[in-house]
């Protein structure tokens, strides 16, 4: 999740997306590839990859069904692979062409969006909380009442990422709701809280890392990854875990049921899978990654980092969001509607 909005092509020469042997498009998430990790792929295998950036799931969702696309690989969510999956917008691994396989962390092996990872490689994992620029508010970041109860410092001057779900999810677990809720009253209380505490915010716009560390915002609801690179930049940025409750999410790799690139895609999914390569992706976005053996090469800022290795005082609060219902979706693009307004 994770994520500002970049140029679409990281690297490449190549041009329009008809198929073409020894290339591969990836549709991703913006700023979140490292560019190290493809300059090393292409010379090591001779194929180009072009990047397009997406700013969430439900962006790259309605783009690959609309067809005529393109691309070869998505990177969605956890609570999305499902989605994509069900839908027969992806297709299940052949798992002999992915001989690293096996370098998948087991607790990333066996979890409920993917079981034994049939369908996606995982590609980063984090949280989504809050950054606070800690000489503009003093106060506990550790709650969503910073950004839904504005303390009078940061009045004006914190955005909200405009990411539906992870925004009213944070809200939700605030005000006494599970995640996907269908109960009315709840979510009366979620689309009160937003539509009162919006007056108080700056922006709902990308570009956190950017703007916290000079100074623009004094405060975002954010991710962990993006949080870390602001406060490498600016040290006084914090990164809080609402205790009333905080996403956790994982992205991870798909094979598109109509990609032209079959077998180079392949050739990417089993290189991200070797730990030195998956580091050098976590060592970009800053989020840690889902492969065993990787830690040893992980930037050592990363190691002990706040907002990558969670305080096991925050560990119970972090959530990893569902599949929703339709109704629960329903129930929450209307309040989004709302507070777009």
């Amino acid at each position: 999740m994770k994520r500002l909005l970049t140029a679409t092509a990281l690297l490449t020469a190549t041009t329009g997306l008809a198929s073409a042997e020894g290339v591969l498009q990836l549709y991703n998430w913006g700023n979140y590839t490292s560019p190290e990790l493809l300059a090393k792929f292409e010379s090591e295998t001779g194929i180009k990859v072009t990047v397009t950036d997406y700013d969430s799931n439900d962006t790259a969702l309605a783009k690959i069904e609309a067809g005529g696309h393109g691309f070869d690989l998505v990177v969605p969510s956890a609570n999305y692979v499902p989605i994509f999956a069900e839908k027969g917008l992806t297709v299940e691994l052949d798992l002999s062409k992915l001989p690293n396989h096996a370098n998948i962390a087991p607790e990333w092996m066996t979890v409920p969006w993917d079981e034994g990872r049939k369908n996606s490689i995982p590609w980063q994992w984090g949280s989504t909380g809050v950054a606070v620029n800690t000489s503009v508010y003093g106060g506990d970041i550790n709650t969503s009442a910073v950004w839904l109860e504005v303390p009078d410092e940061l009045k004006g001057k914190i955005n909200v990422v405009p990411e539906m779900m992870d925004v009213v999810s944070l809200a939700t677990f605030y005000y006494g709701g599970e995640a996907c809720s269908e109960d009315l009253e709840v979510l009366k209380k979620v689309r009160d809280g937003l539509i009162a505490a919006k007056p108080n915010w700056i922006s709902m716009d990308y570009g956190a890392t950017e703007k916290l560390s000079n100074n623009d915002w004094a405060a975002s609801v954010n991710w962990n990854g993006s949080s870390m690179r602001a406060r490498l930049a600016n040290p006084d940025v914090a990164y809080g875990y609402p205790k009333e409750g905080y996403v956790l999410w994982m992205d991870s790799a798909m094979l598109l049921k109509d990609a032209q690139n079959v077998e180079e895609a392949y050739t990417f999914l089993n290189f991200i899978m070797v730990p030195e390569n998956a580091a050098m992706i976590s060592a970009f976005a800053r989020y840690a990654n889902g492969i065993s053996g990787s830690d040893a090469f992980m930037p050592d800022d990363m190691k002990t980092a706040p907002e990558v290795v969670v305080p096991e005082e925050f560990k119970a609060a972090g959530h990893f969001l569902p599949t929703c219902s339709e109704k629960s979706r329903e129930y929450m693009t209307a309040i989004w509607t709302e507070l777009q307004k």
